[in-house]
């Protein structure tokens, strides 16, 4: 690999990286709506319910059952991004290396 080579990755995958941390950003929001969205679903059906406590918990949960289906969703969003994210920086500490080794052969 020539140095050029590596330093046209190294720029693309820091730009992807940049990318990685709004993709990141906006995925956190839709997890805090989502959360939110669950969070509301199951208080109104607990209010709703009728019986024990037991049965008005049992109740509110399965009225929520596909809002914590979308919760789940988006956290594994979430997390699927920060996976990315730490593979590119690794990707990046990688070509750096290799840049770092190419430098210190040309001195040689």
């Amino acid at each position: 690999m020539q140095p050029s080579e590596i330093i046209k990755e190294l720029q693309e995958l820091t730009q992807i990286s940049r990318k990685g941390v709004e993709a990141l950003y906006e995925a956190e929001n839709d997890l805090a709506q989502a959360e939110a969205n669950q969070d509301t679903i199951e208080a109104k059906a607990f209010l709703q319910a009728d019986g024990t406590v037991a049965d008005r918990n049992a109740l509110s949960r399965l009225e929520a059952v596909d809002a914590r289906l979308e919760r789940d969703l988006a956290k594994a969003k979430v997390n699927r991004i920060r996976s990315k994210i730490k593979a590119i920086d690794s990707a990046i500490m990688a070509h750096a290396t290799m840049s770092k080794i190419m430098q210190a052969e040309m001195r040689l």
